[in-house]
């Protein structure tokens, strides 16, 4: 019986052994975590909401209309171009061939006839323009006019039928945070919809010296959109696609567009005078940033704004019922008016806010090398016969100086790196195309005595 007890206590004493050998060194041991909510802090509140939202619902809001209306009125834009160049090693001994560069954008049709809007830099230099509907029809276009300083082009087809077409809206009334959509034909795609919200208005791009006064949104353009339509949730056209800013040269958050208040002046002008009429107020503006509105600087005397009664020192802060808060707000606005129309101007003087009626003037057309600080005149008949040449253009100021010595005031240039100038706007941009691709210019010129002679600017 002893020995019975003594193998039962080895045999208990081993089990026992084996199994802490067991757990201490084979078996996984199982971690049960218990994890709890946090409750969300409250703070005790006098607030009280304005309605009751506990069993409130929302609708969403619906593109669908405006989509609808608007992606068959946009259409696809086939810019062909024919150039001569150098492209291969046989052109250097056989002379420059002449090769098609194709471009495309797209346009919207605004009337039943077949009127279409674009950008002018999507039907620059064509020399044949191809419209393609979203039905998948062609036509040959026909460019009406175009305006390169807006960037909007005209352009018609003669169809078969009436066509769908997308109305003005007064792009004024938009709001920040007002939902649009962007139609246009992206990379080549057929008619394509994006949505964004309204995220600035009056909006100036830094090395944009023409449009100051752009509609900014977030929704989505990219290479081929240039042209299209911004349509509101009414799908009428609130804007022109134009632009976006990018490092990639694709769509990285925010878009672009012409107003259709200055699209639409633009049209009118081209269809009625065969080009645009700037409207302006006529004075000199002094821009500062911590200046809510555009100050009047100086103005000429005996003129439009001396007899509407505006002083120096006169801070514009509305024209007609729009806030003006920086230039571009007041660019924008006069780009949309003619000259001879009257509008109302109010200004901040000395804390009081006046209202005048101002008629708007022609704005007279200059022609300024900004590279070299020169503007340009025609020659008249008699200055050429006095001269005996046929073509040449007149140094009538030097630009933002007032030096006296050596001025070039009154001389005549006849050539730019051997190439005849014509007119007063062919030299100054001529000149400043020379500058910005680092050409040294040669210009021919004769003075004011009638000596010619060579000159390096």
């Amino acid at each position: 019986m002893k020995k019975f007890f003594s193998f039962l206590s080895i045999a208990i004493l081993g089990g026992v052994v084996a199994l802490g050998a067991y757990k201490a060194f084979l078996e996984t041991p199982v971690v049960i975590e218990r994890s709890t909510e946090q409750p969300i802090q409250t703070f005790q509140s006098n607030f009280k909401p304005a309605f009751n939202t506990t069993n409130a619902t929302y609708a969403p809001t619906d593109f669908t209309e405006a989509a609808e209306k608007s992606v068959h009125a946009v259409v696809h834009v086939k810019n062909t171009a024919v150039q001569s160049g150098v492209t291969s090693w046989a052109d250097l001994f056989n002379g420059p061939r002449q090769y098609e560069r194709v471009g495309t954008g797209s346009g919207v049709i605004i009337s039943p006839d077949g009127y279409i809007v674009s950008n002018n830099h999507v039907i620059a230099n064509a020399t044949s323009l191809e419209i393609t509907l979203n039905n998948r029809k062609k036509y040959k276009a026909e460019l009406i006019g175009s305006d390169a300083k807006n960037d909007i082009a005209l352009l018609k087809i003669d169809a078969d039928e009436e066509l769908p077409y997308i109305p003005f809206s007064d792009s004024d009334n938009i709001k920040i945070g007002e939902w649009v959509l962007a139609v246009g034909n992206p990379y080549n795609l057929t008619s394509t919809v994006t949505a964004g919200i309204v995220s600035a208005k009056g909006r100036d791009l830094e090395g944009n010296s023409a449009i100051d006064s752009f509609i900014q949104t977030d929704a989505a353009v990219n290479p081929g959109n240039s042209g299209g339509a911004l349509v509101n949730t009414r799908g009428e056209l609130v804007g022109i696609n134009t632009a976006i800013t990018s490092r990639t040269g694709s769509y990285i958050g925010y878009s672009f567009a012409v107003p259709s208040n200055i699209a639409k002046k633009i049209i009118d002008d081209i269809l009625e005078f065969g080009k645009v009429q700037e409207a302006i107020i006529g004075f000199i503006p002094e821009i500062k940033d911590d200046i809510q509105g555009v100050k009047i600087a100086d103005f000429p005397e005996g003129g439009v704004v001396e007899k509407a009664g505006l002083k120096k020192g006169d801070i514009i802060v509305k024209i007609n019922n729009v806030k003006i808060s920086q230039f571009s707000d007041l660019k924008g606005q006069l780009t949309a008016k003619r000259p001879g129309e009257t509008v109302n101007v109010t200004v901040d003087r000395n804390g009081n806010l006046l209202t005048k009626r101002v008629e708007l003037s022609k704005m007279i057309e200059r022609f300024i090398s900004r590279a070299f600080n020169l503007e340009f005149g025609d020659l008249t008949k008699a200055d050429k016969k006095r001269l005996k040449i046929a073509t040449g253009v007149k140094i009538i100021r030097e630009a933002y100086t007032d030096k006296e010595s050596e001025s070039l005031v009154g001389y005549v240039i006849t050539e730019v790196n051997n190439k005849e100038v014509k007119t007063a706007k062919e030299a100054s941009e001529l000149l400043d195309k020379l500058a910005r691709s680092g050409y040294r210019v040669r210009v021919e010129m004769i003075s004011p005595k009638g000596e010619k002679g060579y000159y390096f600017l």
